[in-house]
Formats: structure tokens, C-alpha cells, sequence
């Protein structure tokens, strides 16, 4: 166990506390779930430097961290989907946890075909996940009242809605030649 892991494994213990904040009957309690969940989003910035600069990298880490991260995400979204209750939250929602269920399904396959670098996290992915934790931060800190932060938190969800769509398709095309050819070959 190294620091980057261990950053990493924080991300996961702080989901039950981001839960708790978000449910307690209190005024700040969105601004302290949100706050937790601004910290694990830095966590996940951090634990990647650290191990690159501290060349610490290891199988356990690349395994962890992006689970760590589709869980605080999808965590929030269900809160947020649950206290906001409409379609400007909940079908970009549906989109971003739907598209992280078929890219991981895609990975592991082309994984099993050896061709994992084929759909290798892309530059267009880091936009989707600033856009996406902006999102998510703005949110989680207001209360479910339409206001300008609350409009730019939907805003900023649905950019990062297309985003995710337009990287989903990207990665679905570059594994189509393996898909194609090993649907002729059954």
C-alpha cells in the first residue's frame, strides 16, 4: 500500500460520509456533502499525480481508482436524480451511468481480445469528467430550487451528457473492427 493507493481508497471510505451529509436535515448540509465530494474529486486528480511522480503506480491503483470514481459519481447522481426529480437531471443521469456501464463492459472485452489500447482513456474523456464534476459540485451545494447556480449545474450536466454520448461513440468505433470480426467469426 502506497500513498496514491491510499488516496484512492480515502475516495471510496468518503462515500458513506458524502451520503450522510447529503441526508442530514440540516441548511448546510448540501454545502458539506458537496464539499466532500469537491475533496474526493480532487483525491482522484491527486492519487494519479502522485503516483506518476512517484513512479508508484501499481495493479491494485489502476484497478481501484477508476472504480472509486464511478462510484462517487454514480452515488451522486442517484441523490441528486432522487432530491431533483426531473428529466433535466435524470436523463443526462441515466446517460452518464448507462454509458460508464457499456465502456467498462467494452473495456473488459477488448481486454479479453488483448486490444484494451484500443479504447484507452481519450483527452475528449477529461472534458467529459471536468464538466461532469462541475456539474456535479454545483449541485450537490444547492438545494433543488431553480436558480442560476441550479440552471448551470443541469447546464453543465448536459454538456457533460453529449460529451459522454460523443466519447461512447468514439470508443465504440474504434472497437468496431474487433466487434465486427468476431461476430463473423461465430
Amino acid at each position: 500500500m502506497n500513498i496514491p493507493n491510499l488516496i484512492t481508497v480515502l475516495r471510496v471510505l468518503l462515500i458513506p460520509i458524502f451520503i450522510l451529509l447529503f441526508y442530514l436535515p440540516f441548511t448546510w448540509s448540501y454545502l458539506a456533502a458537496s464539499a466532500v465530494f469537491a475533496l474526493a474529486a480532487v483525491t482522484d486528480w491527486l492519487d494519479g499525480y502522485l503516483a506518476r511522480r512517484l513512479e508508484q503506480s501499481t495493479p491494485f491503483g489502476a484497478f481501484l481508482d477508476p472504480v472509486a470514481d464511478k462510484l462517487m459519481v454514480a452515488v451522486a447522481l442517484v441523490l441528486l436524480v432522487q432530491e431533483h426529480a426531473n428529466i433535466w437531471l435524470t436523463l443526462p443521469a441515466a446517460i452518464i451511468i448507462g454509458r460508464e456501464i457499456v465502456i467498462s463492459a467494452l473495456r473488459e472485452w477488448m481486454a479479453e481480445l488483448g486490444a484494451r489500447a484500443h479504447v484507452a482513456v481519450s483527452s475528449l474523456g477529461k472534458w467529459k469528467t471536468a464538466a461532469q464534476m462541475a456539474a456535479l459540485v454545483i449541485l450537490l451545494a444547492n438545494p433543488p430550487v431553480m436558480t442560476v447556480w441550479v440552471l448551470l449545474g443541469y447546464s453543465l450536466l448536459i454538456v457533460a451528457a453529449a460529451l459522454t454520448l460523443w466519447s461512447m461513440c468514439h470508443y465504440l468505433l474504434a472497437a468496431w473492427p474487433h466487434l465486427s470480426t468476431t461476430a463473423e467469426k461465430k
